[in-house]
């Protein structure tokens, strides 16, 4: 023991305490200090400060066997081992509530600062009147009607006379088990709720008048661990035409997008590196669907997607992007948020920061939400909580600054450049179909009579006798908890409630459906933990026959489950609740009134309220009544109508340009072929058979002149494409192509693409010589080789402004016009050598694109706020420059700000600036350049990767036909270049 009496102390406290030392310290939380009592007592404070608020379970087994141990020595050994792991966990919770209390403490300075530097920019101050506009109209909650019915001010609320509008919806669920019939809900963390909602919201949607189609995005598994259905490219989801009108293409569909491993299925932590892969793999699609669509309802012009709905956080970062390519509005519904799970996991204390992020991704989710938040024109929400205390903890989203915006915005008063988005409480839809009257109830009530009497009914559901058989009084009133058993649903509460309730258990049945199992052991463990916990408590308190807990249940059984719940009141579905008084149930309960509210924790209140509903009859029967009458104010229809109508209000975007000129029409269609093909073909990537192909391995040496080394590696690149590629194809398209004058960038008649877009700069920031031999070899490779040099183009990528770039190719002897595109400024301006040219044979950017990347770009607002966040105030005291930067004037443009960075030590990480940014309402994308010389900030949705999109969206070039050159390392947006569809080498 080394001579340490106050270890001595807490083991002779464990010793006195007993068996029960650590449950009995758990209800000591809140027994008064032990140092307000006077003198210090090491066994008082072990067992009434350390111990209190442990409850691992591992440690009551422990001690267990502790108890247990006849050896003098073995038992001082477990009692000293168990006592040093008590004390450790201890000090460890307290260390990381203390670290979180510091966290919250700093973003709500950080929070404030951020408000303050957007009062001071906008300096124009609102009249009273105006104040009191802006705090009184927060629109909250815009449906149920009949109780929630909110000012909508001048929307248009949609009706049926929007049924010409033919609109193509893009709904977007990537993780999980998604199909149509025989949803499997309940089979992991992953095939919830929000699986069941996205397909009904999808058929809902469809039927809709003024919607054409609704394409609901997901992964394609094909893995024999699950259903072969998975695999299927498209599921039909409405299969009845209405009207007469609709044509071949209209309706709701599954669309399974193949990306990341397609003989696996993955856990949605592990989805985060294949999202670009979905996002181009999904823009095909959308292309060749718009064109379809365009063909069919469009008078031959395309249709593009009217909104693309991005649900949980995966979804939101590829609408996102999505939206950014194609210039569309985005919607997002979060369904579960990063920063709140975050927050839930640290208030336990179990976890670090960084053991909570390697189990969850929780860092990468909460900057999927933060990038949603960025693009997002609407955030849809099921409740106000949501938004208040959810929400609110995001960097891009502040309720007060959202209001002050969007008051400026409805006078016309300039934001500079800040922008929050809104927010609209839509609580979800239900499907009443399966409502039953009273006269179906009473029929109902007559089969499972005959049922439990033993005879044989001819229409009862099955699922009826698999709860049955649990049951020894099956006509007591039900009591139904439905959820995945997920440790955060609190069934084991529900459980202890029941089960510590006498008179609840001889009044009322429990009969728990939680999801589908063959056997516990192979499920996940936290599900098999809550499904092993429940089997125990129905043990310890003795529940057989008053708990049912079926192991399967399908989709197409939970109305039949509803209504056995029901029938022992005659009130169909009309089943009165038991609710959390947080989130949801809260704006449901004060719209319907049916039923009662309670903490989830407290157990006593659970059981109370169960208690009162089951054994006051006037009680059940009035809530039922009320949501029989008041339900419809849920319904799909209803939720569909307000959803159109807050879409509707948002600010309709759609691509700049005409792409229908007949002259374009014959490059559409050799250059986008049938939907997904190309892109599904994964083995055309340069580094499938193991090679990476280096071209960085010999740079310095090329640097010197001519390299048969470095010309070797980009004929073996080239290689690898003629085996891959069928060979060219003269069709007479071509021809006519060839012989036409150039209206178009001949970028439009290319097959394939080569994208330079190497990074070899050196400390002062200044491109070195090797970069220009590798462009020469590059070009000279391709232009010789006779399969693929005929259709093959070519486009250079670039932190360089387009002055400097044409006098870094002029030392080389490297004509502009070898390229068919230049991006330029790290993504911000697009350039196509032989169009779009001055007078003086000057290039000018493309106008387009310019229009494209336009959105949320403040330009003034960010310059003033970058300067401020990077300059240190004692510089500015003395008139000295003490600041990290200084703005680089030639490298900017209308949609770059560029700056120097003098000292890389002062300088402030991306994540910092962005998080910063974000908080002041400030939208972009910032990244340090040029071996770290530069730093540039570049609009929202302009990058090298999103431009890489807009010439696929603009020309119709397929990102799985661009073959992107990099070199080992790069700019900050260099794992942005080597993800997706494109083909990288390095």
């Amino acid at each position: 023991m080394g001579g340490n009496e106050w270890i001595n102390g807490y083991l002779e406290a464990i010793l006195d305490s007993g068996a029960s030392a650590i449950e009995e310290s758990n209800k000591a939380a809140h027994a008064v200090s032990v140092r307000d009592r006077g003198n210090f007592n090491p066994t008082k404070y072990f067992v009434e400060e350390v111990v209190t608020g442990v409850d691992e379970s591992d440690l009551h087994r422990t001690w267990i066997k502790v108890v247990a141990t006849r050896n003098t020595r073995e038992r001082s050994s477990r009692l000293e081992n168990m006592c040093w792991r008590i004390w450790h966990l201890a000090r460890k919770k307290k260390q990381l509530e203390w670290e979180d209390l510091q966290r919250l403490a700093t973003r709500r300075w950080e929070r404030e600062q951020g408000r303050k530097d957007v009062t001071e920019d906008m300096s124009e101050d609102l009249s009273e009147g105006e104040k009191g506009d802006v705090l009184g109209e927060a629109i909250t909650l815009d449906s149920p009607r009949k109780k929630f019915q909110r000012n909508f001010s001048n929307l248009e609320v949609w009706s049926d006379s929007n049924k010409e509008k033919k609109l193509y919806i893009v709904l977007i669920s990537l993780h999980g088990l998604v199909r149509g019939e025989n949803m499997e809900l309940g089979r992991d963390s992953d095939t919830g709720g929000q699986i069941k909602y996205v397909v009904e919201l999808a058929r809902a949607l469809a039927k809709m008048p003024g919607v054409y189609r609704v394409d609901l995005f997901t992964r394609q598994v094909s893995s024999p661990e699950v259903d072969w259905s998975y695999g299927e490219p498209t599921e039909m989801l409405t299969t009845d035409a209405e009207d007469a009108d609709l044509g071949e293409s209209s309706g709701a569909y599954i669309v399974r997008i193949p990306f990341g491993p397609s003989d696996k299925y993955l856990r949605k932590e592990l989805l985060w590196p294949y999202i670009p892969e979905f996002v181009d793999g999904a823009l095909a699609h959308i292309l060749n669907m718009s064109k379809a669509l365009g063909e069919q309802i469009g008078g031959g012009q395309p249709v593009w997607p009217y909104v693309i709905h991005g649900h949980y956080a995966d979804a939101g970062d590829s609408a996102a992007l999505l939206s950014g390519a194609l210039n569309v509005p985005m919607v997002l519904t979060g369904h579960s948020l990063g920063r709140n799970k975050l927050e839930q996991l640290l208030k336990q204390g179990r976890q670090s920061k960084e053991d909570i992020n390697s189990t969850y991704r929780i860092m990468r989710r909460i900057e999927a939400e933060e990038l949603s938040l960025d693009a997002a024109e609407l955030v849809i929400t099921s409740t106000k909580q949501e938004i208040d205390e959810q929400w609110g903890l995001y960097d891009g989203f502040d309720v007060k600054l959202e209001k002050v915006l969007r008051a400026r915005a409805r006078r016309g008063v300039n934001c500079h450049g800040r922008f929050m988005p809104r927010m609209a409480v839509i609580p979800p839809g239900m499907d009443f179909s399966n409502v039953i009257d009273q006269e179906d109830a009473a029929e109902a009530d007559g089969d499972l009579a005959a049922l439990t009497e033993g005879s044989s009914p001819k229409a009862v559901p099955t699922i009826w006798s698999e709860v049955m058989r649990f049951l020894t009084n099956p006509h007591k009133p039900m009591i139904l908890a439905l959820s995945r058993p997920d440790p955060k649903k609190n069934i084991t509460t529900l459980v202890k409630a029941f089960g510590e309730c006498r008179p609840l258990r001889e009044l009322a049945n429990l009969t728990l459906i939680m999801g589908n199992r063959d056997d516990i052991d192979e499920m996940t463990g936290g599900n098999a933990n809550v499904l092993t916990t429940v089997l125990k408590l129905v043990d310890k308190y003795d529940l057989y026959g008053q708990v049912a807990f079926p192991k399967h249940h399908k989709q197409s059984d939970v109305p039949d489950i509803y209504r056995l719940a029901g029938k022992t009141k005659a009130a169909a579905h009309g089943l009165p609740m038991v609710a959390t008084k947080n989130g949801g149930p809260v704006d449901i309960h004060r719209a319907l009134n049916n039923g009662l509210l309670v903490d989830p924790h407290d157990q006593q209140a659970i059981a109370d309220a169960l208690l009162k509903l089951v054994s006051e009859k006037n009680l059940w029967n009035a809530s039922a009544k009320k949501w029989l009458e008041e339900h419809s104010s849920f319904s799909w229809p209803e939720h569909c109508r307000t959803y159109l109508t807050r879409v509707a209000a948002c600010r309709m975007r759609h691509p700049q340009w005409q792409t229908d000129t007949p002259a374009d029409e014959l490059a559409v269609k050799d250059s986008l072929n049938d939907s997904l093909r190309d892109v599904l073909d994964m083995s055309l990537r340069l580094s499938v058979d193991g090679e990476k192909t280096s071209l960085n391995e010999s740079l310095d040496v090329a640097a010197s002149g001519d390299n048969p080394e470095v010309n070797d590696q980009v004929k073996h690149v080239l290689s690898k494409m003629r085996r891959q590629e069928p060979g060219p194809r003269d069709s007479d398209a071509d021809k006519k192509q060839n012989d036409m004058p150039i209206k178009y960038p001949i970028l439009r008649r290319r097959r394939k693409l080569f994208v330079i877009a190497l990074d070899c700069y050196d400390s002062k920031g200044v491109p070195e010589k090797k970069m220009v031999t590798v462009i020469q070899e590059m070009l000279k490779a391709v232009k010789m080789d006779p399969q693929i040099g005929r259709y093959s183009g070519f486009a250079l990528s670039t932190a360089m402004p387009m002055p400097e770039l044409t006098e870094f190719l002029k030392l080389g002897n490297i004509k502009v016009n070898d390229f068919d595109a230049l991006i330029c400024s790290s993504g911000s301006e697009v350039y196509y050598p032989g169009t779009y040219t001055e007078e003086d044979g000057k290039l000018c950017p493309d106008p387009d694109y310019a229009s494209h990347i336009e959105y949320r770009w403040g330009s003034d607002g960010l310059k003033k706020t970058i300067w401020k966040l990077m300059n240190t105030p004692e510089g500015a005291k003395s008139g000295h420059s003490a600041s990290a930067i200084e703005e680089d004037v030639k490298s900017s443009n209308s949609h770059c700000l560029s700056y120097l960075i003098k000292d890389l030590g002062k300088a402030k990480k991306v994540d910092d600036m962005r998080q910063k940014l974000r908080m002041r309402g400030l939208r972009c994308h910032l990244m340090y350049c040029r071996n770290s010389t530069r730093m540039q900030v570049v609009p929202l949705l302009a990058s090298r990767s999103q431009a890489l999109r807009y010439l696929f969206v603009r020309w119709r070039l397929n990102v799985a036909n661009m073959y992107v050159i990099l070199g080992e390392t790069g700019d900050t947006d260099y794992e942005e270049m080597i993800s997706g569809h494109t083909r990288p080498s390095f």
